[in-house]
Order: C-alpha cells, then sequence, then structure tokens
C-alpha cells in the first residue's frame, strides 16, 4: 500500500476589526512615545497582531502613522465641535474654551496627539493636510461665535495655551486663561 498523504488545508483567521485596531494601536503609541518611535513592531505589539499583518494592511510606516493621524483629526474635530453643542452666551463660550485648555487626561492624550501630528508635518509635508483639515475645522467651529478673524487669533492663542499647559511644571491659573481668551475674543457683540 502507497504511503497516505493528508493534507491540511491553512484556515485563514478573518478578523474584520484588526486594521482598526492597528491604527488605534499606532495613535497610543504615538501618544505615549511619540511617532518616531512607534514603530511596526510596537504597534504591532500593542494591538496583538502578528508583525506581518501591519506590513499587510500598511504601505509602509509613513502609510501607517498617516492613517493612524488621519483617525485622530477626524476624531478630534468631532469632540472638538461637540464641546459647544449647546453653547448660547459669551460665557458659556468663555468657560468652554478655558476647560479645554485645563482639561483632563483625556484631553492630555488628544493634545499630545495634536503636537506630535504636527511635529511629523514638518519632517513629512504629505502630513500638512491634516494640520490644515484640523485648523480649517477648528477655526469654523469658532467662527461660529467669534466671526474669521478672531476665530484665528482664538485658535492660535489656544494651541499655544494647549501647549504651554502641557509643558509647565506649573499649571497657569484658570483665571489667567479666562484673562487672556476675554482679551483675544475682544469687545462682547451686541
Amino acid at each position: 500500500m502507497g504511503e497516505q498523504t493528508t493534507t491540511r488545508r491553512r484556515t485563514r483567521r478573518t478578523d474584520p476589526g484588526r486594521k482598526a485596531r492597528i491604527i488605534e494601536a499606532a495613535l497610543d503609541a504615538i501618544a505615549e512615545d511619540g511617532a518616531a518611535a512607534a514603530t511596526h513592531r510596537s504597534i504591532a505589539a500593542r494591538a496583538g497582531v502578528p508583525l506581518g499583518s501591519v506590513t499587510y494592511h500598511f504601505t509602509g510606516l509613513g502609510d501607517l502613522h498617516a492613517q493612524a493621524f488621519a483617525r485622530y483629526v477626524d476624531e478630534a474635530s468631532e469632540a472638538f465641535e461637540n464641546l459647544f453643542a449647546g453653547v448660547e452666551t459669551r460665557e458659556e463660550l468663555v468657560d468652554v474654551l478655558v476647560d479645554y485648555v485645563h482639561g483632563g487626561p483625556a484631553r492630555r492624550r488628544s493634545a499630545t496627539l495634536g503636537f506630535e501630528l504636527h511635529l511629523a508635518a514638518l519632517r513629512a509635508p504629505a502630513l500638512r493636510s491634516l494640520t490644515q483639515a484640523w485648523t480649517s475645522d477648528s477655526r469654523a467651529v469658532l467662527a461660529r461665535f467669534t466671526g474669521p478673524g478672531a476665530a484665528a487669533r482664538l485658535d492660535a492663542l489656544l494651541e499655544g495655551l494647549v501647549m504651554h499647559a502641557l509643558l509647565s511644571t506649573e499649571p497657569e491659573p484658570r483665571e489667567a486663561t479666562r484673562a487672556a481668551i476675554v482679551q483675544t475674543l475682544g469687545e462682547a457683540r451686541p
């Protein structure tokens, strides 16, 4: 009798959420370690997937970072928009903006990702469309309350205040943040 051969069929596992998990793991890696340290290997480990999955879904590390930053911009733009739901008065606007600058851990993660994106865009001009999209979105939200000129000034002030809040060893008092925002807003509209 001849030797019996058995053919084992490789079963391909389906994991429809794998790419999304990899992108989320990339955002976690970038937020915690910086874009420069977010490698294929570190991201795969965070996502709990084989290294080959990362290279299967993305053409390279730059592509993975770009897709992760694109998701961040979409989520951050939506979250920023949602902050202003129900804001009707100038005082409510100022309160929301002060809270935005002095936000907690979730805000810190988002702000860190934002600054990592800006830094990455300095070195990878293809990412600048994402920074521009974020700027346009945030200014459009602010312009509903202030007009376009004041929105641009306020947006720049907020970025600076958030950066200082992230880097400061002694947090700026909320009253000082409020005063800077009120001054940038200028005279109240009737």
